[in-house]
């Protein structure tokens, strides 16, 4: 069931978000994502629209959209990856939002992999802010 984040939740989406960038970002060091850990859980979660996929009463991932149109994050339990959380949670979504743009590391080949089978196209790529790393702005747009 995809639902609204409630304040029980955090914990469990931190975690999921904690794990699953390491994991997923082998490229970057993991002290920048400890680093980032308190402005995510603070500032990023609160100030966006997040959703989570619980089963059997479990927490399996999560995705913000901020200002109506940008994933700022889209991240599912590592453990759990391949069995359709992150593509019901992308649909989802899209039936609330139109157009969605997200940033995704060039690097994170399976995360750009992924979202181009959920529709999304790369519209640009530009320099990460924080790091030396290209990100590729990806694209999508109710037909």
């Amino acid at each position: 069931m995809i639902r609204k984040i409630s304040m029980l939740d955090i914990p469990r989406v931190m975690d999921i978000w904690l794990n699953a960038t390491i994991q997923g970002h082998p490229f970057i060091p993991e002290d920048y994502w400890y680093n980032n850990y308190d402005t995510v859980k603070n500032v990023w979660i609160p100030s966006s629209d997040t959703y989570v996929d619980e089963r059997e009463g479990k927490v399996l991932g999560f995705v913000s959209v901020l200002d109506n149109t940008l994933i700022g994050a889209l991240f599912v339990d590592f453990e759990q990856q391949g069995i359709g959380i992150g593509t019901a949670l992308i649909n989802y979504i899209k039936n609330l939002y139109s157009p969605l743009t997200l940033e995704v590391y060039k690097e994170n080949r399976n995360a750009v992999r992924f979202y181009r089978s959920c529709g999304f196209v790369i519209a640009d790529e530009k320099k990460a802010e924080d790091n030396d790393h290209i990100l590729y702005v990806m694209a999508w747009t109710k037909e």
